[in-house]
This record gives C-alpha cells, sequence and structure tokens, in this order.
C-alpha cells in the first residue's frame, strides 16, 4: 500500500524533528516540504509506524504493507492551506517511483482518512487527488449523469468493496469522521458532509466498480 499524509506541523523542520525522535514513536518513509526537497527517513524495505490504528480491505497491520509518506502543511488545526505546485510536483514523481519498485494496485494508494476515519483527517479535502490519478496514481472516477440515492445497504456494499472498515465506523452522520465524509474528502472534496445524496451515490458506484476492475487486472 501507499498511504498519504499531512504533517499536521507548524513546518517541515518541526515535523522531521518529531518523525525522528525515538519516544515520539511514530515514523515514516519519506517526508516532502512546501519546496518539493524530498527527506527519506526510513527505507521502503523497512516498517515505519506512519498508519497507527488503521484498517483496509481487511488488513490491520497497515504499517507492516505500506510505504508512508508526510507531506508538510499545517493540516486543519493550522487552516489546511494548499499544497505548493512544486511540493505536489514532487509528490507525484515520488509516487510514480514508488509504483515502478513495487506492485501496488491503484485502489491501495489512500489517504489516513480513509484507513482511520474515525480519528484522521489528512491529506485533506485540499490534496490534489485527481491530479495524481492523471498521473497514474490512485483511482479518480469520469464525470458521469446522476443516479438516484442508493439506500444505507447499499452504500455500506459499495464502502466496503472500495477497502473501508464498515463494521467499526458509522456510514454517515456527523460531517467529520463518518464513512461518507472520509469518501467524500477524497473524492467530492468541494462538499464534505456526511450525506448520501445522489452525487455521492454516483461516486460510491463508479469508485466501487473501479476498484473491482483493479483486483482482477
Amino acid at each position: 500500500m501507499l498511504v498519504l499524509h499531512y504533517t499536521g506541523m507548524q513546518d517541515a523542520k518541526s515535523a522531521i524533528t518529531r518523525l525522528c525522535d525515538a519516544k515520539a514513536k511514530v515514523s515514516a518513509h519519506y517526508v516532502i516540504d512546501e519546496a518539493g526537497q524530498v527527506f527519506a527517513l526510513v527505507a521502503e524495505e523497512s516498517r515505519a509506524w506512519h498508519a497507527g490504528i488503521a484498517h483496509w480491505r481487511g488488513v490491520t497491520d497497515i504499517n507492516n504493507i505500506s510505504i508512508g509518506i508526510e507531506i508538510v502543511n499545517g493540516g486543519h488545526d493550522f487552516g489546511l492551506h494548499e499544497f505548493p505546485h512544486a511540493q505536489i510536483s514532487a509528490v507525484i514523481k515520488l509516487c510514480q517511483d514508488i509504483l515502478q519498485r513495487h506492485d501496488i494496485s491503484p485502489a491501495n494508494i489512500v489517504g489516513h482518512n480513509e484507513i482511520a476515519p474515525n480519528r484522521k483527517l489528512d491529506p485533506g479535502e485540499k490534496f490534489p487527488w485527481e491530479k495524481l490519478a492523471r498521473s497514474g496514481i490512485g483511482i479518480w472516477p469520469e464525470p458521469k449523469s446522476q443516479t438516484t440515492i442508493i439506500d444505507l445497504d447499499e452504500a455500506k456494499t459499495c464502502l466496503q468493496a472500495i477497502g473501508y472498515d464498515v463494521q467499526n465506523n458509522d456510514i454517515s452522520g456527523e460531517p467529520e469522521h463518518c464513512l461518507l465524509s472520509e469518501f467524500q474528502r477524497r473524492y467530492r472534496p468541494q462538499q464534505v458532509d456526511g450525506l448520501l445524496d445522489q452525487q455521492t451515490s454516483s461516486l460510491l458506484r463508479q469508485i466501487a466498480d473501479l476498484t473491482n476492475r483493479h483486483k482482477t487486472d
């Protein structure tokens, strides 16, 4: 897997200092600062402690099967500013390099919020997932006409097919941390409300279908 984070700290120096502090008990394979400089902190073949308590497609030991990239951004606690062009260009190049070295399905390129939806929001709704997908990194839906609103049972089936932990998280509800909100934060970042409307229904069906296709590729 490939897991993308924001650092949630005020600057790169603070983030790297914390990630290199054994007492903090957190680490990541890479850090990318706002100017696009890449810092390699942990070898890709080694385990880094970036995912925490997490779940994706039935796997709970995400740290053991993933590469973690921390992208310097203050996050929601510091206003969640836009990611600079140079930074995103570096993210894309690094991800492309990683994908050449490792057989990672597009369906297993995720945000921290997707694998830990009850406690994480990163990399946040301003992260340009569509731009990454256009560069061969991850999944993105094509524009389609909206469908009828699906019921919660079908939404649950779609979310589970995509990889979300539907057993231990609320499907809908409060705008933060329910599964629909975290799905929207990835695929409909302009409106994160946790509601099962027509557009969200259409997106759920599309992403579930794309995920299933990648499983058989």
